[in-house]
């Protein structure tokens, strides 16, 4: 367990305002380290029991999940920041008495069945502590934006009766609204918590555990293997590694601020300017939400939202997150070449294939979790299932490095893969496999290594409890917008504007749309920029022919966006320090390197056959594969056009007159009017034949 052994009386500098970024390493001074750590490792072993089982109610699991979330948030903050053993101690009983807000929910479940709509006194008095204690807990941890939101939410549900038509509601008791929001399944408990508290923790865990066993290493030595020689290679390396890392990880801000460590100092190295090679590390990392297997917290809460199986959000967001990176890729390519920036020494690189012999095993988990996702299993199991193997892989290797034989190391893994043949041969059951675990960590216990090992795994519980504060606070507090929209009704005001627009124009709507969610972008995070963004717009964007995962899915990759976009720019900000740049230099970079991902939302909207959804246009003249590959196609010359206009380079640098006819070309592509693909095609033509024939001119006269 790592500690902070300093500054028992003073406050524990972090990097940021608030700890939306994540805590500082270990869990704060002394007594009070041990107290949170602890508190952690149960959050963590209660959550794993209900992945594993699952014999509480759902609405138990709720309640004890925000429970814990708040105790370890008021805990830690206080950890880290109070000045005292006093301050810390009141920080400890604040969060105690919000955990038992939680329980409430567990010891009174029956009777709260009972009495649902006719509330105790205390039931009013839980319920509205709950409510203070979840607002002030996101402040703290995450600044006032959000909280101020919610809580414009709130003074509207209590007074939006006294609003004009039609704004107003027909009004709502003190009981309604705290019954609704803080006992039901529409409000703090609805369904954002209900994925905090199955799916999102459990893949949180599986990152961490994957991480551990060493995957970071793999990704990054392969893709310097494949990409470190080519040119502008460190920072195609970036894109390359940050996006393998989305596979396993959800999280943009984190991926910066772990692969970013290694790769933002390589491209400053080998000539990128600091504030660009950070902007590609913040877009690369903020793609992790969308890049299958795992994606971000969003995409679960999206398949709860939808009623539809998790495997159908990962199909659609396959190819638009292929092009995502291939994008960000194509960007560095160009800036390179702009700026002659050249590859590694081959001295200087690993090889990929040895990377992958010497660690293959690594991909097992990831493997396994990809077809049971596709073979229909849930992602509760699938996640169950692929952290039972990602931590017997570890295990196993940390018993078998004790032997110095090859054959025995061999033995063993052949042994091992008996024993799970011989228990799943009826198929898959969690019990039989954790007896295997169990097993392996009997073993581990006996020797040296799988000792250190078996406490390097305790840890990861315990920090996968502190990295899913964030995520599950924000799920929590945002139940306010839902609760209220639920009750009210107020989000159909919202929806009928957009239709209303989408009749003159789909393209005005899906510009309205894309602001709303930007705009809530900049001040909170993505979870709930998609709740309230995809509770308000994306119904409405349905009723006027978009597909409803394409609606969805809209509004999730504009809040992605957001964390690219200034002011806030938060994946800006976890790469500043690392690069030792302005934040909103960073951000305007990044900006420009992610400009695919602002216009490719627009592409799969006109052609949902990006997303493998029918209903494309094309799909009458080609059939669903012809229009898939069309719709590709015109996608992949789209964001090339538009890397060519945002970098000024192709061949050569490009004139004004060129950047004007390149620009065209692409908002050809993107449109849906008569010839607008003939237009576009030619119009891209010219522009590479023309820069074509310029290259030799330029060469002959740089010699």
């Amino acid at each position: 367990m790592q500690q902070q052994t300093e500054g028992a009386e003073q406050p524990i500098k972090v990097e940021f305002d608030n700890f939306e970024h994540g805590f500082p390493e270990g869990f704060g001074p002394g007594g009070w380290g041990y107290l949170a750590y602890t508190v952690g490792l149960a959050f963590a072993v209660f959550q794993l029991y209900v992945a594993a089982f699952n014999y509480l109610p759902s609405q138990v699991v709720r309640g004890v999940h925000v429970g814990f979330l708040i105790l370890l948030t008021f805990g830690l903050i206080g950890n880290f920041t109070a000045k005292t053993d006093f301050g810390r101690a009141v920080s400890w009983i604040v969060g105690a008495a919000g955990f038992l807000c939680g329980l409430y929910q567990w010891i009174f479940y029956a009777d709260l069945i009972a009495r649902d709509g006719d509330p105790t006194n205390t039931d009013l008095a839980v319920g509205t502590l709950l409510a203070i204690l979840i607002f002030e807990g996101t402040r703290r941890l995450m600044g006032a934006a959000l909280p101020l939101m919610c809580g414009a939410c709130l003074l509207y549900w209590f007074f939006g009766q006294y609003l004009p038509s039609p704004f107003n509601h027909r009004g709502y008791d003190f009981d309604q609204i705290v019954t609704h929001l803080s006992f039901g399944t529409e409000g703090f408990y609805g369904v954002p918590i209900y994925v905090s508290a199955t799916y999102i923790f459990l893949f949180i865990l599986f990152g961490s555990f994957l991480e551990r066993a060493g995957m970071i290493q793999l990704f990054t030595d392969v893709s310097l293997g494949l990409f470190g020689r080519t040119r502008g290679g460190p920072a195609k390396v970036a894109v390359f590694a940050s996006g393998m890392m989305g596979t396993i990880s959800g999280s943009g801000v984190a991926n910066v601020v772990t692969v970013g460590q290694f790769t933002i100092p390589l491209m400053i190295k080998f000539g990128y300017r600091r504030a660009f090679a950070a902007g590609v590390e913040a877009t690369a990392s903020m793609g992790g939400q969308i890049m299958p297997p795992v994606m971000g917290a969003v995409a679960f809460i999206m398949a709860e939202t939808l009623g539809v199986p998790y495997s159908e959000i990962v199909k659609a967001a396959v190819i638009p997150a292929i092009l995502y990176f291939a994008s960000a890729f194509w960007m560095v390519h160009l800036e390179a070449g702009k700026h002659g920036l050249v590859g590694m020494k081959r001295s200087e690189i690993p090889s990929a294939w040895k990377a992958l012999v010497a660690r293959w095993y690594l991909v097992l988990p990831l493997a396994a979790l990809v077809y049971m996702l596709f073979e229909g299993f849930t992602p509760l199991y699938a996640g169950s299932m692929g952290l039972a193997l990602t931590v017997a892989l570890i295990l196993g290797a940390s018993i078998t490095l004790g032997f110095s034989n090859t054959v025995i190391r061999y033995i063993f893994w052949i042994g091992l893969a008996l024993v799970v043949a011989a228990v799943s041969r009826k198929g898959l059951e969690i019990v039989q496999v954790g007896s295997v675990v169990a097993g392996l960590i009997v073993i581990a216990a006996l020797t040296r290594g799988g000792r250190a090992t078996l406490a390097a795994c305790r840890d990861s519980l315990a920090d996968s409890a502190k990295s899913a504060l964030t995520v599950g606070m924000a799920c929590a507090i945002v139940g306010t917008i839902i609760g209220m929209m639920t009750q009210t009704g107020v989000g159909t005001i919202f929806g009928s504007w957009i239709i209303g627009l989408g009749a003159k124009s789909l393209f005005l709507a899906l510009i309205m749309t894309m602001l709303l969610s930007i705009l809530l972008g900049t001040g909170i995070p993505t979870i709930p920029t998609y709740i309230i963004t995809a509770a308000l717009a994306a119904p409405a964007l349905a009723k006027l022919g978009v597909p409803l995962i394409a609606s969805h899915m809209f509004a999730f990759y504009y809040g992605i966006m957001a964390d690219l976009s200034p002011p806030v720019a938060l994946a800006a900000l976890a790469a500043a320090p690392i690069a030792k740049e302005n934040p909103d230099k960073i951000g305007w970079e990044a900006m420009r390197i992610a400009l695919a991902g602002y216009v490719i939302p627009f592409i799969f909207v006109y052609s949902p056959a990006l997303m493998l959804q029918a209903g494309d246009p094309m799909q009458a003249q080609l059939g669903f594969y012809g229009a898939v590959a069309l719709a590709t196609f015109k996608a992949l010359v789209a964001i090339g056009l538009f890397g060519v206009v945002a970098i000024g380079f192709l061949f050569t640098r490009l004139s004004l007159i060129e950047i004007a006819v390149a620009f065209a070309a692409a908002l050809c592509l993107l449109g849906d009017f008569q010839f607008s693909d003939t237009a576009g095609f030619t119009l891209a033509a010219a522009v590479v034949l023309w820069q074509w024939r310029q290259r030799p001119r330029d060469a002959v006269a740089a010699a």
